[in-house]
């Protein structure tokens, strides 16, 4: 990000980055090379989906450490996409190369690249909003916003983005590579606890290198950055004779000095622009023109809104928004700066595109995010065809979506038509949080292809992965079997059981369930089961969708807090020793509670199949990943019949329950025969009640 090579530069001057002791102060946190940060630098899993809870506990600390030293963060992050659509290829090359990592993963190759697990920008904002810690999330990138708040509010910025050491802060940029905060220490002089970091300023670089600080963003435009580049152009100039220092950066050296004789930005951009009209033809000098004043134009400081954001909670009117986000209904501007709605929608609604993720998988399978293409249909088709006021005769235009993902090892695009399932047929974007309860959610129940009374014996904050894992079982490619779900399922459970530890006293059983879980988590080295892997990047990616159109119909849903669904290296290696002699129930044995939790969830999973309910926009999948369910509902079948052995049969009809506490059936039953516990489980229970609270 920002200019290529300015960081490694700058630490190369000893005389520029200034040594400090941080403490009492605001701090702007560019919050996703935030986590970025915490999570590389804390080696955690990228080769099995991700450790969200590890990630959590990394995220906790960062931020108690700002408490001891009485720091007050302000963390924002980026929201769509450039919205002049200058950084497109940046973004394309980005994914190309998250696609490359992901390779060099699949094959154990670690060292050759970094790779994002899919769920963790919504795992930070939803810890960030658990600890209260102030968050904003822009409509557009982030960097501009967050120069302006630095500059209103007189205090540093946090980042490694190497734009801010164009932008004049006047309280200096903290490169969050020497940000110390895992050694915070006392300041012998007033006794207070702080941070060792290191300061830029744009005085000491300028002053270094005798220019002035207007030029900034004529060195960056010509060096080349996320805007433009000069030599992507076929316009090389030469500036390392203007230097005598020699090596791998004499040609910064040699513009800086070169510009040291220019005092404002206009006149050295029209010298830069000479050079370039000498030697190069007018088509090339029109492209260069164009871009510098384009590159030139993002360093400018806006007056921003993030102030009042924080200050008083108030999102920006339209009328203060770059005129192309406009197209967003002013219901959405509060909850997506709060971060409660997805940044996606911007892109969709703004530019009718999307970039996706990609994850360590079988990159010689379709990527994962088909899997999930139809929920994010569905999420279009509410955001492009639910704004139309008025349909023609003949039906609506067939709006689309074009979608940037792998195809092999190449990032490739495609269209993908926005549906709008039957039950959302009458609902309009404007007005689409005011639409009932029972309407949402019939729209995000009918894109999954789930039941509500299905789900009913499920805790409300379990239903959503819930319903993500029956659409996942009926659409995943190849098709999940036993051992894959059981281990989800388990993972799910170890995740209740963290949480609940974290919460209160755990009882004996709970204590040895947890121990026996963590027992299997074992670092790996090697590469992963791709498989394994392959399946659960798809769940993954079910799961991220179907958040994104849960926030987008104002949750009708309880959302489930992410840190807690998936712990890649537990559920790998629980899926392995499923495969030989290890069973669900040997691993709850005498911890009734979860083996009924447990229960519960294969139940629902298990109703949903014989129910035979199938998703209305089905018709959206690919004709090559559309399969016969028989063989799905066989080994459902089979899962049925092993829990009615197993002495954990549950109620059809428990107890109403609440977001607070559920009330399960336990049951005890006697041994009968296999036909009638499969036709009729129902006739075999005794009901006893445990609450979960």
């Amino acid at each position: 990000m920002g200019v290529p090579g300015l960081t490694s530069f700058i630490e190369g001057e000893r005389n520029i980055l200034k040594d400090v002791h941080f403490r009492n102060s605001k701090l702007i946190i560019d919050g996703c090379i935030l986590y970025n940060f915490l999570y590389f630098n804390s080696n955690l899993d990228q080769s099995h989906g991700g450790d969200y809870d590890a990630f959590e506990g990394r995220i906790h600390k960062f931020f108690q450490a700002l408490k001891d030293c009485s720091i007050d963060p302000y963390v924002v992050l980026d929201g769509g996409s450039n919205s002049n659509n200058s950084k497109l290829e940046t973004f394309k090359q980005q994914a190309q190369s998250n696609i490359n990592s992901a390779s060099h993963l699949s094959r154990g190759l670690h060292g050759r690249g970094s790779l994002l697990p899919t769920l963790v920008n919504q795992v930070f904002k939803q810890i960030l909003a658990s600890l209260s810690v102030p968050m904003a999330q822009c409509t557009d990138e982030a960097v501009q916003e967050i120069a302006s708040l630095a500059h209103r509010w007189n205090c540093p910025v946090l980042s490694n983005d190497s734009d801010f050491y164009i932008f004049n802060i006047k309280a200096g940029f903290l490169p969050i590579s020497h940000f110390q905060w895992q050694n915070v220490s006392v300041n012998k002089t007033c006794s207070q606890k702080c941070i060792p970091c290191k300061r830029y300023t744009t005085r000491s670089f300028c002053r270094y290198f005798n220019i002035n600080k207007q030029l900034l963003p004529v060195f960056a435009a010509v060096v080349g950055n996320d805007y433009v580049s000069l030599r992507n152009m076929g316009i090389f100039l030469r500036w390392e004779d203007h230097t005598s220092v020699e090596g791998r950066f004499a040609h910064f050296n040699g513009l800086l000095s070169w510009l040291a004789s220019f005092q404002g930005q206009e006149e050295a951009l029209d010298s830069v622009l000479k050079r370039i009209d000498h030697s190069y033809n007018r088509q090339k000098m029109s492209l260069a023109r164009s871009g510098l004043s384009l590159a030139i134009e993002e360093y400018k400081v806006p007056s921003g809104f993030l102030e009042s954001f924080f200050s008083s909670g108030v999102a920006p009117g339209p009328c203060r928004l770059p005129v192309p986000h406009r197209v967003l209904p002013d219901w959405t501007l509060l909850p997506l700066m709060k971060g409660r709605l997805p940044s996606c929608i911007v892109d969709v609604l703004q530019m009718r595109r999307q970039i996706m993720g990609t994850q360590v998988e079988d990159l010689r399978m379709p990527s994962g995010n088909i899997t999930s293409r139809p929920i994010r249909q569905v999420l279009y088709g509410l955001l492009l065809a639910g704004r139309r006021e008025c349909q023609s005769s003949d039906g609506p235009p067939v709006e689309y979506v074009e979608e940037y993902d792998r195809e092999g090892m190449n990032l490739t695009s495609s269209m993908v038509e926005a549906v709008l399932p039957s039950a959302s047929e009458q609902l309009q974007l404007d007005t689409l949080h005011r639409a009932p309860h029972s309407v949402r959610c019939e729209v995000f129940l009918e894109t999954l292809g789930v039941s509500s009374s299905s789900l009913s014996g499920v805790p409300p904050h379990l239903r959503l992965p819930v319903a993500v894992t029956c659409y996942w079982l009926r659409h995943a490619h190849p098709q999940p079997d036993k051992p894959l779900l059981e281990a989800l399922l388990l993972g799910l459970v170890y995740g209740v059981l963290r949480k609940q530890r974290k919460i209160q006293r755990a009882k004996r059983p709970e204590r040895q369930l947890f121990e026996r879980l963590i027992w299997h988590i074992k670092k790996s080295t090697g590469s992963p089961d791709l498989v394994v892997a392959h399946s659960y990047s798809q769940w993954q990616c079910c799961l991220k969708d179907s958040i994104h159109l849960n926030q987008l119909l104002s949750l009708p849903l309880p959302e489930p807090q992410c840190a807690w669904l998936y712990k890649g290296t537990l559920v790998h290696q629980l899926e392995a020793k499923l495969r030989g002699t290890m069973t669900p129930d040997s691993l709850l044995v005498e911890c009734h509670s979860f083996e009924q939790l447990y229960r519960a969830m294969l139940r629902a999973i298990h109703k949903s199949h014989a129910a035979g309910l199938k998703s209305k926009v089905s018709g959206a999948i690919p004709p090559s990943l559309k399969k016969p369910q028989d063989d799905l509902m066989a080994r459902m079948q089979v899962l049925a019949l092993e829990e009615d052995d197993s002495g954990a049969e549950g109620g059809e009809n428990p107890k109403q329950e609440d977001d607070v506490g559920w009330t399960l059936v336990r049951t005890r039953h006697k041994t009968k025969k296999r036909y009638n516990q499969s036709q009729n489980p129902e006739f075999s229970q005794k009901q006893g009640r445990i609450s979960w609270e």
